[in-house]
């Protein structure tokens, strides 16, 4: 049995998440639009490959495509739509991947994958994946821009 193409019923879900529990991990994750767009996530991808958290992120996201509009999570489409600005910082883009994954694991996971809680709780994902990828990358301007969005996060967090 192979993924479902789209999760709309209570069976699709069902049978993803089946799958995701036996190891089953996208193969190819398709990403659709311009050239600068493929260029640039795949820059983020290798960010998530570099901080360990690719699997996690192939488990969850099938494909992203370009968008001229508003960067948002297709649950239903296992996808991520994304507008270029969304992906011109590799480091900020790929937390942002991180950031929908867990979304999707919550939505194939039966819980409320959306609203406060909901939001908090990816976001902590986030900065998890900005604290690994700053650890593990030998890249000094990487470890930089690291630090400088996890400042970002945490005088964010006040808000909290």
């Amino acid at each position: 049995m192979g993924f479902p193409q789209r999760l709309y019923t209570t069976k699709e879900v069902h049978a993803a998440k089946i799958l995701i529990i036996q190891g089953y991990k996208h193969d190819l994750i398709v990403v659709d639009g311009t050239d600068d767009f493929k260029v640039k996530v795949n820059q983020a991808l290798d960010c998530l490959k570099v901080a360990g958290y690719y699997d996690f992120f192939r488990t969850y996201i099938r494909e992203i495509t370009e968008i001229d509009g508003v960067t948002q999570l297709r649950e239903t489409e296992v996808a991520l739509w994304a507008n270029q600005y969304a992906v011109d910082n590799s480091v900020d883009a790929a937390s942002l991947f991180v950031q929908k994954a867990y979304s999707m694991k919550e939505y194939l996971d039966g819980e409320l994958y959306y609203g406060g809680n909901a939001e908090k709780r990816s976001i902590l994902k986030r900065i998890e994946f900005l604290n690994a990828l700053k650890e593990k990358t030998v890249d000094s301007i990487m470890v930089q821009e690291c630090q400088r969005l996890l400042d970002l996060w945490s005088e964010s967090s006040l808000s909290f």
